[in-house]
């Protein structure tokens, strides 16, 4: 089943391109063992979780080569099937890291400053944000970097008012200079599309930052948002994903201050040996990354962990994305479990 499972894979990820492939005599950078292993990680995930689909993609850290890329996804029948569009985009809470590093370019916030979450409960004007353990009372008195480690809503919200309150749109322009999302016309990818952003008109209020910059009102493909995630990893360099053993494309050559990407870094360390990142943690490697877990307007949920590996001299990054209905759903128990199965099976 598995390697009719890999048959399909590949083909949905080729068949793009695959005609160009043989007319150019390119190398498809796919590691079909990996790709096997990959998806039967996957699958067997989202059969235990019963999920309606699931996404896994692996990329070398400073080629941006794609070593697997398995989409699975619950049909008509209990078996799952080869998702047909990479391109698809949703809602993300693995945005808590791109916010946090835009506020700390402006120089007004720090990991360490400490907000207060009170009792889990933030009301904004007519808006109430949650954090996710409310109904036990909160974190209270936190730093910033705790509260991304407990992918705390209330955190990132209060860090982004800080830096950006009186600006709101200075906030898109920080994710512009990041180049956020900057995959348009990338080779096996046409279809993908730039992050849009759902606002009621063209002037930005408190209402539209403190939900954007926890992961609503904008969409973001699995790959667009691994490829941010692997800049960070590379030390602030962001890499074209490549499908094919073309040259290197550098997107943007430093996407932030080398001062905040390593302070993230070390928080993204820290969400992994003390957070909610902790069941993401193999056995023999030392590794960093964040949670995600987000709630849909249908009512499901997508739950993820990226991060990548080693810690001091990344190789590898890795994005892994569950859509589930209802709860439980947590993307460090879940997605990070899959995470560190492929991350053990690299290191054996």
């Amino acid at each position: 089943m598995i390697k009719f499972l890999l048959s399909l894979t590949l083909l949905v990820i080729m068949s793009s391109c695959q005609s160009k492939q043989l007319e150019d005599k390119q190398v498809y950078t796919i590691d079909s063992v990996l790709q096997v292993k990959a998806t039967s990680i996957l699958e067997n995930k989202l059969t235990e979780l019963n999920a309606l689909s699931g996404q896994a993609i692996i990329m070398e850290t400073q080629t941006g080569h794609i070593k697997a890329m398995v989409g699975v996804e619950r049909k008509d029948s209990a078996d799952y099937q080869p998702c047909e569009n990479f391109s698809q985009a949703h809602e993300s809470a693995l945005m808590h890291l791109i916010s946090i590093l835009a506020a700390l370019e402006t120089g007004k916030v720090k990991l360490a400053d400490t907000v207060d979450v009170g009792d889990g409960i933030y009301i904004c004007k007519e808006d109430t944000i949650k954090d996710h353990n409310w109904h036990r009372g909160g974190y209270g008195e936190i730093t910033i970097k705790q509260g991304l480690a407990c992918s705390s809503n209330i955190t990132i919200v209060q860090a982004i008012l800080k830096a950006f309150k009186d600006s709101p749109m200075d906030y898109l322009k920080h994710l512009h200079q990041m180049s956020m999302g900057d995959l348009e016309n990338m080779k096996g990818f046409e279809t993908l599309q730039p992050i849009s952003f759902k606002t009621n008109d063209s002037i930005w209020h408190d209402t539209d930052l403190i939900y954007t910059c926890i992961g609503y009102n904008q969409t973001i493909t699995p790959i667009q948002m691994l490829t941010f995630y692997n800049a960070i990893a590379n030390n602030g360099k962001m890499i074209q994903p490549q499908l094919y053993k073309d040259s290197t494309t550098v997107i943007n050559p430093q996407i932030a201050s080398q001062a905040n990407i390593d302070s993230l870094k070390q928080a993204l360390k820290y969400v992994v040996t003390d957070g909610l990142g902790q069941p993401a943690k193999p056995n023999k490697i030392q590794v960093a990354g964040e949670t995600g877990t987000i709630q849909l307007e249908d009512g499901s949920y997508i739950v993820e962990f990226c991060g990548y590996f080693p810690v001091d001299a990344p190789q590898y990054s890795i994005i892994v994305s569950i859509h589930k209905d209802g709860l439980p759903a947590s993307g460090g128990l879940m997605a990070g479990d899959v995470f560190r199965q492929i991350v053990d099976y690299m290191n054996e």
